[in-house]
């Protein structure tokens, strides 16, 4: 999903890795269904509108958007809805502050931003927020810590599901330095 001034690569990142895994489909919503503009000034398409929602997972990006998004209520709603019609939740940056604010991980253990998220845990009100996490894995949702975790959160949500040698194979091919471990957090400090 992507909305105004969304932060590009928390889009990016996860598509790239997703995109290298064979047979899977990759929908872009917005929550009309044009064009929306990232943080950076960057155009992303989209192929249908948050009601079109498809498929069994749902990747929710963070940005500055975010900072207004987690009072919109018709845009939490939405988000419900979407959330309520797939198998798998994931968050990039301060996207969980929007999975907070709509209830989402509401029971569950998350991670956002380091720089954001003392702002983040301002949402919600049983959520254990973890500081020191490259990304938290708990049940079927997913959440990642700042901007370049998602890619990191992606490759291991690939490895979960089909296996850790296809994300050593994504990886190798995109040269990324995998880094499978939820705990391996070089930016706590």
């Amino acid at each position: 999903m992507n909305f105004e001034d969304v932060e590009l690569l928390d889009v990016a990142g996860p598509v790239e890795v997703f995109s290298k895994v064979s047979n899977l489909e990759i929908e872009m919503l917005s929550p009309r269904g044009p064009p929306v503009t990232s943080t950076q000034g960057v155009s992303l398409g989209a192929d249908a509108d948050y009601s079109a929602i498809s498929g069994d997972t749902l990747l929710v990006p963070g940005g500055q958007g975010t900072r207004q998004l987690v009072y919109d209520e018709a845009f939490l709603a939405a988000l419900r809805h979407m959330a309520a019609n797939v198998e798998t939740i994931m968050s990039v940056c301060t996207g969980s502050a929007l999975l907070a604010a709509a209830g989402l991980l509401e029971g569950y253990a998350a991670t956002s931003n380091k720089r954001a998220l003392d702002w983040a845990t301002n949402f919600g009100t049983d959520i254990e927020w973890h500081r020191s996490a490259r990304w938290i894995h708990d049940r079927d949702r997913w959440t990642s810590s700042g901007v370049t975790a998602g890619i990191d959160m992606t490759a291991a949500f690939v490895a979960n599901r089909w296996g850790s040698d296809i994300a050593l194979d994504i990886a190798d091919s995109i040269e990324l330095r995998l880094n499978l471990d939820p705990n391996d957090d070089p930016f706590v400090a």
